[in-house]
Formats: structure tokens, sequence, C-alpha cells
């Protein structure tokens, strides 16, 4: 369990890692209530108000939308790396319990309906994400408690709300003199419950929140294991062979943006897309295809966001079945790793591409020469922190041909807004201390012509931080006085990963590491921006990033693919 804490320039941030690694080395469930004072000490950005009796309403939504919602009635919460874990522990059958899901994080979680939540964790960073999450969640909702329950005739009016079925305004207004909230918080936490937010906020008054957690193993074997578990099932679906003989160009992203751009699903179905998103409207997307003209170039994107609607709210089995048999039409694969890794594999061999079928902004003259290609592209649906490190590591210690490694990603910004692009060439790592220094195959002029609305910042300073809690005033200040201004959570592992396939020894530690003329292939870094904590903290914790985040992401997938095409010509003639 042991490990070396990399400097943050904050003793507190530093004290906080220290006391909740130690205190999970015990072999029973640790309160987390041992962790309150040090976890509001830190004084994080996320949480600045971790020490006011009043709720901090966008740190309580920022944790609860990254828990399962059955976290209001757990008790007990297990991390472990693989099913087997929890096997070794006497909990048997975990993945037979209900599987539970949160909104804005990706990790494996079931619950048993009896109060225990076993989450599966892919590497160290689930621990520095989780437990400040959890930790958080019950301050908020402790002093939500405390209020209620100080208040009883509020208490009733929420008794009656619930019972009529009926939230006035004047019900509304008393809540939100009791909490002391700012119109905006109040709105915030309407959002967040909806029409149940009578019901859970007497959920919350009925009892305080005093989670256990235990961490069942800690072990990097553990670790390595579960990895290892992860690469056997693509194995098994791909063949080894495949993946051993071929040349592969690596990309982290996410399961949805090339796939749409290479199989021209959308494309050839737009007709009825537009027409469901017209009678759905889902987020207000069916109100901007009205306002765009048929050869505005934003009408992929929104036919792209809008399929996703559309193959959720479709219950007919037939369009599924011709959506993935159009996909297989390309050699499309999709792995998915239930037991091990929550980080889903999708391969596209570049020789079964089909040129009709491209979205017209990477149908490039390079396309033709794909035909002749043996290459494939191995895509994961990015990992958190380290396990980006261990992710690739398996992946270049498996196969022998790797010929570009490319990285999209979300991240927060301190000079930009909300939608732009920054590519970076200097990258920070928490977690190595290590600065990166690197040659990114990527420019602004890469980027930019797929961007109508916003920015392309290259030649920028990453720092990969090792959780978004895990960050204070003063943490931020001095990056962005060394000119870093771009945070992200993947980059720093990843390179850590690519310096192992290029050197003959682990990466370092505390060191300047010069990547320019090592790497044997491209290194391709594009982050986009979901977050500006620095000048407005309610960016990170009110608004998911939804369709904001849709021009970058294409934009950023556009360059990478064309790229790809790109080397991969040259590599055939």
């Amino acid at each position: 369990m042991d490990r070396t804490v990399p400097t943050t320039g904050s003793e507190e941030i530093e004290l906080y890692i220290r006391t909740y690694f130690s205190l999970l080395r015990s072999s029973v469930p640790v309160r987390l209530k041992a962790l309150e004072e040090a976890h509001a000490s830190m004084r994080s950005s996320l949480h600045a108000r971790a020490e006011s009796p009043l709720p901090d309403v966008g740190a309580f939504t920022y944790a609860y939308l990254r828990l399962p919602p059955v976290i209001g009635e757990t008790r007990l919460v297990m991390l472990g790396q693989s099913e087997e874990v929890f096997e070794r522990r006497g909990y048997h059958n975990v993945h037979r319990w209900q599987l539970v899901e949160a909104p804005a994080r990706r990790r494996l979680t079931f619950y048993d309906g009896k109060g225990t939540l076993a989450a599966f964790i892919a590497s160290v960073s689930d621990i520095d994400d989780m437990i400040p999450t959890l930790t958080a969640f019950q301050v908020e909702w402790n002093k939500m408690h405390t209020l209620l329950n100080l208040n009883p005739s509020v208490v009733k009016r929420l008794e009656r709300a619930v019972s009529t079925g009926e939230f006035s305004a004047e019900d509304g207004r008393a809540v939100q003199e009791l909490f002391e909230l700012e119109a905006a918080e109040w709105e915030q936490l309407q959002r967040l419950f909806g029409d149940r937010l009578a019901a859970a906020l007497l959920e919350i008054a009925a009892r305080p929140q005093d989670l256990r957690v235990i961490l069942l193993a800690s072990s990097l074997t553990d670790y390595r294991r579960a990895t290892q578990g992860w690469w056997r099932r693509i194995e098994a679906e791909v063949g080894r062979e495949v993946l051993e003989s071929r040349p592969v160009y690596f990309v982290s992203s996410n399961t949805h943006s090339l796939l749409n751009l290479l199989s021209g699903f959308a494309l050839a179905h737009q007709d009825e897309i537009a027409a469901f998103l017209q009678t759905a409207n889902p987020e207000g997307v069916g109100d901007i295809l009205a306002d765009l003209k048929p050869d505005d170039p934003e009408r992929l994107n929104v036919l792209y966001y809008g399929l996703r609607h559309y193959l959720r709210a479709s219950g007919n089995g037939q369009l599924r079945r011709r959506y993935q048999e159009w996909n297989q039409a390309i050699g499309f694969q999709h792995i998915d790793n239930p037991m091990y890794l929550d980080v889903a594999v999708q391969i596209f061999p570049l020789n079964r591409i089909l040129p009709e079928r491209l979205d017209p902004r990477v149908r490039t003259p390079a396309v033709e020469a794909l035909r002749r290609s043996n290459a494939l592209i191995f895509n994961v649906d990015y990992p958190l922190g380290m396990a980006a490190y261990q992710v690739l590591s398996e992946v270049t210690t498996r196969i022998g041909q790797i010929q570009g490694v490319y990285i999209m990603g979300k991240a927060a910004t301190l000079n930009g807004r909300i939608g732009d692009v920054m590519i970076p060439n200097v990258v920070y790592d928490e977690h190595s201390r290590n600065s990166y220094l690197f040659r990114n195959c990527f420019t602004a002029e890469d980027v930019m012509p797929f961007m109508l609305r916003s920015s392309v910042l290259d030649n920028q300073k990453s720092v990969t931080v090792r959780g978004t809690f895990l960050q204070n005033r003063r943490f931020m200040h001095v990056f962005y006085q060394e000119g870093y201004t771009d945070i992200e959570m993947e980059t720093g592992p990843y390179l850590s990963a690519v310096y192992e396939n290029n050197y003959p020894k682990r990466y370092p530690i505390n060191e300047i590491v010069n990547l320019f003329g090592m790497a044997r292939y491209d290194i391709g870094i594009l982050h986009y921006a979901s977050d500006t904590p620095y000048s407005k903290r309610q960016a990170l914790l009110t608004t998911r990033l939804a369709y904001q985040g849709v021009e970058a992401t294409y934009a950023t997938s556009i360059a990478i693919l064309r790229r790809i095409f790109e080397v991969e010509a040259a590599r055939q003639q």
C-alpha cells in the first residue's frame, strides 16, 4: 500500500492523501468520518465551503453525480480490482448483485440491496478519485441533514409535498432560505433531483451518513492481474495472432466519435434521425438542427450526437440489428470487460474501411492506400489516471508494431473557454513527478478547420493531476505561474508507458524526460476544455459538457483519423 506522494505544492493535500492511504491499510472497514477534517483542511477548489455549516451545493452535486444513485442507502463501500479479489475475501458472485451506474463517472459498481456497494477499481487513481468524492458527499449530506432536523416545519412541508405530489413555490422558498442558497445554487439542486426533490430531501432528513470503506487488496500485483484479465478478454474476441502480427495505431478517446466518422450510418440514415430529433428534441438538439442549413458542417455533428439518443429511444430491435450489421461491414469489433477494467475496446481494420461511407471531412486522398494496409486502429474508451499507464503498457507488451499513440480527452483550462481545444508539448505528471517534453504531431492547423465556434491553442503546457478534488487555489496558482494552463488526468501515465516502450528501463521519477527524437512513432495529444475552474468554479460543478463538447470532440477525432490515414499511406509507399 505504500507509495511515494508527489509534491503538489500543498502540504494539506499531501497530508490528506497520506491519511486515507494509511487508513485503507486496515483489514477492517474504516469510517469516512476519520477523513473529514483532513478533507476540509486541504480547501479543495471543488469543495471550497467544506468547513462551512451551510451546504456547498456545487460540491454535493459533483460528488453525487459521480456515485451510483443507491449511495444514499449504502453503508459499506468495498473496493476491489477484480471478481477474484472479492472472492478471496468471501464475497462470492458479486457480479450477480444489482448493477448500478453513476451518471457522470464510468466505474463498474454492484449493489447487494442491503447497504453494501462493491466498486471495481482499475488503478490507484480510482482511490484518489473515489475517497474524496465519497467524503465530500457525506459531509454535504450531513450538513443538510442537520439543518433539516433543526427545522421540523420544513420537514413537514416536504412530507406534505410527497404525499400530495405537489411541491409548491412556497415549499421551495422555505428550503432555499433554510440552506441559505443563492438562486443559481437552488436551481442546481432542483436540476439534480428533478421531480424527486422533496422525496430526496426527506431521505436526507431521515438519517445521517456514516459510510465505511474497505480496500480488499492493495498490491500492485492485483492491479496487474486485472489488466491481464482485460487483455485476455480482448485476445479471446480478436485473436492473439491478429494482434501480435499487425501494425497498430493506439487511440484513447471514446466509443462513438471514431465509429460515427468511419461507419457512415448516421449519414445514410440522416432523414430518420433528423425526424426523430425534431419530434423528441432531446437536450434541445432538435432546435439546433432546425437552425442549420443542409450544407452546414455542424449538421453532421448534430446527427452524430442525435444518433445516440435515437438508438436509445428506439424500442425497435430491428434498428439495432441494422446498426450492428452496418458496422460489421467495416470489420468493426467492440469488446467490453465487465469483470476487469471498465475500459471498452474498439478494433477498426484499415483495409475494411469503405471510402464512400466516410465522413467527408476525413475522406482524403490517403484513403486509397488503406486498401493495401494490414494495420488496425485500437481505440480504448479512455481510462482514468494510472489505469492509462497499465492499459498502454499491456498493449505495447502484447503488440509488436505500434505505429502511433493518439490521446484525446477532456481537461480543465486556466486560460480558455469550455469547448476550446488545447494541444500540449510539455506535460508535468503528478504521479511520476516527471516533466515530459515531446513533439506533438498535431498543431492548431490540424484542428482549426473543423472548429466553427471555439478556439484551438497549441504549444500549451499540461499538468496531469491525481484527482479532481485534490486541487486547491494555491495548487492551481503555482502551475499557472509556471505557464501550465491545461489540467487533466491521463496524459502523464500514458507518456510513462511510451517512455518504457522506447527505453530499456522503467520510467524515471522526478526528472525532465526528453522524448524528442526518442519515440519511434507519432505522439499526438489533444485535449478539449470541459471546465474552467480557475476563473469560474461553478463551471466544473454545475454543467455537463453535453452538446457544448460535440464540436471539439469531432474536430479532434477528425484530426486523429486524418493523421493515421496520412501516416499509413506513407508507410504503404
